[in-house]
């Protein structure tokens, strides 16, 4: 079977190889967009830093590996219906319909705002699948519900670190993962050069006032200062 063509030699008793090629050609971006999820997730794992890196750092692994499990069952129903899965990096690259992640090295937030914008393309797309194949076939429907309750809560998790107390996302209205991890970034204040000669000021001040109090602490118990 070639590439572009879906259509399998045999597949499961009572569907029919045009009804079973039809659930392939639908299953084989899901196992791409799951592929790619799994691989982003990675990568904000490895690239995240900031005040919130270790919970981020440590929410994320087990849904790399939900994930995975995700692809591996999408890949084993496209065998078991008659096709051929394609898994391979350049099989991704060349038939998937969207661009890499876009954020490297940032703050957890940030990456949090642009993983929302992510899990919200897998699932819109993984429901659109799920309701076509529905009249076709309920055993891939039952997959793909499976991994939408799993998908979902995962972006709940990530969306819990972007809620404020109102109930409103942060990053709410942003069209990209780049206008995402800017909504969501903290500002990290740095002290000014006006600031700092402040504080030394003051702790010039604070100094002197230690050297003099000392000072006339020793001459009242008859101790010499010491400069």
């Amino acid at each position: 079977m070639s590439p572009s063509d879906t259509t399998p030699r045999y597949s499961v008793p009572g569907l029919g190889v045009k009804k079973g090629g039809r659930v392939i050609e639908l299953l084989q971006p899901r196992l791409h967009a799951l592929n790619d999820l799994a691989l982003t997730l990675k990568h904000i794992h490895w690239n995240v830093v900031g005040p919130n890196f270790i919970a981020v750092h440590e929410m994320l692994d087990p849904q790399t590996a939900a994930v995975r499990s995700m692809a591996d069952g999408t890949a084993e129903r496209i065998s078991a219906l008659g096709g051929e899965p394609h898994g391979t990096p350049g099989a991704l690259v060349s038939e998937r319909t969207w661009d890499d992640y876009s954020i490297g090295r940032a703050d957890a937030l940030a990456h949090l705002g642009a993983l929302d914008l992510v899990y919200s393309g897998v699932v819109t797309d993984h429901r659109s699948a799920a309701e076509e194949v529905a009249s076709i076939d309920p055993v891939t429907e039952d997959l793909l519900i499976g991994h939408l309750r799993s998908l979902e809560q995962f972006q709940w998790f990530v969306r819990a670190h972007l809620e404020n107390s109102s109930g409103t996302l942060v990053q709410a209205g942003a069209s990209s993962e780049v206008e995402a991890a800017e909504a969501t970034s903290p500002v990290r204040k740095t002290t000014s050069k006006k600031t700092t000669g402040t504080k030394t000021t003051s702790t010039k001040r604070a100094t002197k006032t230690d050297r003099q109090m000392d000072h006339l602490r020793r001459r009242l118990l008859g101790r010499p200062s010491q400069r």
